[in-house]
């Protein structure tokens, strides 16, 4: 599938959390969510991103966002990296690729790096394709301070 565009109604979800729990988009209505997508558990780039998000999910929570992180690997790999690295925020786990695919981000065995800001009536506000994960967190939390569709 192509990748949905600012303006248009981000594709709905159903994903399983690091905790087995099933996470859907339409739970967080109201609220932005940062749709993060990374390659791979414990590498050294998803690594960094993940972390960025993590040392900046108080700011971003303040700007009504939540954060969730969105990788091919398993339930239990995202347990692991959420308990390694201290993640204050949840991954979903899409083995099939389910998601991955309706985001139009698919790439080998796993997902291109691409972050996706959803407004909170369901509309994509932002597309970042292929991130920088060094400064990632600081970029997207620079644009929710500000408002979202003035970009």
């Amino acid at each position: 599938m192509p990748t949905p565009i600012r303006g248009e109604k981000a594709p709905d979800f159903e994903a399983p959390d690091q905790n087995g729990r099933t996470r859907r988009l339409g739970e967080f209505r109201g609220r932005n969510v940062v749709l993060f997508f990374y390659l791979k558990d414990g590498t050294p780039g998803c690594t960094k991103e993940a972390c960025g998000f993590r040392d900046h999910v108080t700011e971003l929570r303040k700007t009504n966002t939540v954060v969730l992180g969105v990788s091919a690997d398993t339930v239990e790999s995202h347990k692991k990296f959420v308990g390694n690295h201290n993640l204050t925020f949840d991954l979903l786990s899409d083995p099939q690729q389910r998601l991955i695919n309706a985001y139009g981000v698919a790439k080998g065995p796993g997902a291109a790096r691409t972050t996706f800001v959803i407004d909170a009536k369901g509309k994509i506000a932002r597309v970042y394709p292929e991130v920088d994960p060094g400064d990632h967190a600081v970029e997207v939390l620079g644009d929710l301070q500000a408002p979202l569709h003035a970009r």
